[in-house]
Order: C-alpha cells, then sequence, then structure tokens
C-alpha cells in the first residue's frame, strides 16, 4: 500500500532534521550546506527546498526538534531517579552536563559561531535561544525541585547552566572528563546548600 502522504512527509522531515543535526556536528556550519544535507538524509534537494527553503530555516528547525527530543528524553530519565534530594540532584546535574556535551551543544555552537557574522542567520537564532534557554531554565528548576522563591536559587539554576556551558566549550578540543568532574563535584555541594537552606524571616 502506498504510504500516505502527510506519512511520507513528516518521514522526509524527520531525515532532513536528522541529518542537519549530524551534517553540524561533522563538518560545522561551512561544510553543512544544503546540497550536502540533502544527500545525507537521502531526499531530492526540490524535497528539501519545499520543507525548507534556506538553509537557515533547516538548522533551526533542526535544533528545535533536537532541543525539545532533548528535554523530553530527560524528563523520562528524571522519573526513573531515587526520591533522595541529593542523589537526585547529582544525577541531574550529570544528565545536564552530558546534554552540554553531546550533538545538540556542538551543533548549536556552531550557529553561535556562524551568527556572529551573519545577520540573517542571527537575527532568525536570537529568539530561538531566548527560547530554548527559557525552557532549559525552567526544565533543570524542575528536574532539582528547586523552588525559586527561596533568595539564591534562581541565580544558582542559571549559574548551574553557565557552568556546564563554558566546560562543555572546553570540552570541545579535547577530553576535559577528569576536570569536568573535580569541578562539577565542588559545585555539586555549593548547589545542595543553597538549595536547602532555609529562608531567614525579614522583620
Amino acid at each position: 500500500m502506498r504510504q500516505p502522504q502527510q506519512e511520507r512527509s513528516r518521514a522526509t522531515q524527520q531525515r532532513l532534521l536528522d541529518a542537519t543535526v549530524e551534517c553540524l556536528v561533522e563538518r560545522g556550519w561551512s561544510g553543512a550546506t544544503t546540497t550536502v544535507i540533502a544527500e545525507r538524509a537521502g531526499v531530492s534537494r526540490g524535497a528539501q527546498l519545499h520543507h525548507y527553503p534556506t538553509r537557515a530555516a533547516l538548522v533551526l528547525a533542526a535544533i528545535t526538534h533536537l532541543a525539545d527530543r532533548r528535554a523530553a528524553e530527560l524528563r523520562v530519565e528524571a522519573g526513573n531517579l531515587t526520591a533522595d534530594r541529593g542523589e537526585r540532584l547529582d544525577r541531574v546535574v550529570d544528565m545536564l552536563a552530558a546534554l552540554f556535551t553531546g550533538p545538540l551543544f556542538v551543533a548549536a555552537l556552531e550557529l553561535w559561531v556562524a551568527a556572529r557574522t551573519d545577520p540573517e542567520l542571527r537575527s532568525a537564532l536570537v529568539p530561538l535561544e531566548d527560547r530554548v534557554g527559557r525552557e532549559m531554565h525552567g526544565l533543570t528548576v524542575e528536574l532539582l525541585g528547586a523552588d525559586e522563591a527561596k533568595p539564591g536559587v534562581r541565580e544558582a539554576v542559571q549559574a548551574t547552566l553557565d557552568l556546564l556551558r563554558g566546560l562543555g566549550v572546553a570540552n570541545l578540543l579535547h577530553d576535559d572528563s577528569r576536570r569536568r568532574a573535580q569541578l562539577l563535584a565542588a559545585w555539586k555541594r555549593q548547589l545542595k546548600t543553597i538549595l536547602e537552606t532555609e529562608p531567614v524571616d525579614s522583620w
């Protein structure tokens, strides 16, 4: 039986999005051309242009797709964690650290660097990064069970994400896992203290 058109269209889009991330990771922004991506996905240039008329539209859709997928996977992983707060915090930070050394982060970093000198890409990327940043912050709060009504908690959550982002960059050129593990162990202790500190009543 012939595959319904809508289903074929979704399958084509999925192949294009997956191929885009793979090409960004393996070839960088300059090497991830629409021709290379279409070949990698096994679709025609016409089909690629039908779904995503520009390279910017294609790569931004791919980053959005992967970010949404990873957020869903993190929620599933977190659902299997122990209820013990200390152990849960350790595992959540480790899960987030893996995210910032994975293909999503590498692909996004390629776009950040390219957008510095590409006004069209930058204008499209900034709103997406704002949305992804807000959602990642909210997801981290959710996974940690953090109470942002407590003084310093919101800043600590954002500092965690900023630290992980910086460690992810440091890991790009060589394996930085040993130093990263030491820094994360120290930060986990600080984060536990911040999250568990009871607010002081004001008079």
